[in-house]
């Protein structure tokens, strides 16, 4: 399989420089798509949001760039730059950005 940036393997990152902001949007780039795992960095542009949603696997949230409010199984906890949240499987969540926000997703499947 390959990995929609195999052209950046063995490559020194500043993972929020991988993604822009747009305008009103939220935008995402898959750095890796396995069977067993997935690694994408989303850029939230303020107010964007994923409304609430339950996944099949656990997920690793880091904030790269902002600040974001997670909502897990109607808790809100609030996450600035530096930050990370484990999800688990199957719970409701929510995503929303309080100010443009890159983050990491980790999904382990």
């Amino acid at each position: 399989m390959t990995d929609a940036v195999d052209d950046i393997a063995g490559e020194v990152l500043a993972l929020d420089d991988l993604i822009d902001y747009q305008d009103g949007a939220v935008v995402s780039r898959t750095l890796i798509d396995r069977e067993s795992a997935t690694l994408t960095v989303f850029a939230f542009d303020v107010g964007e949001r994923l409304s609430e949603h339950t996944a099949p696997h656990e997920a690793l949230v880091q904030v790269l760039d902002g600040t974001v409010t997670i909502t897990l199984d109607g808790d809100e906890h609030d996450l600035v730059a530096g930050e990370s949240m484990l999800m688990p499987a199957e719970v409701p969540h929510a995503v929303d950005a309080t100010e443009r926000t890159k983050l990491l997703i980790t999904m382990v499947r």
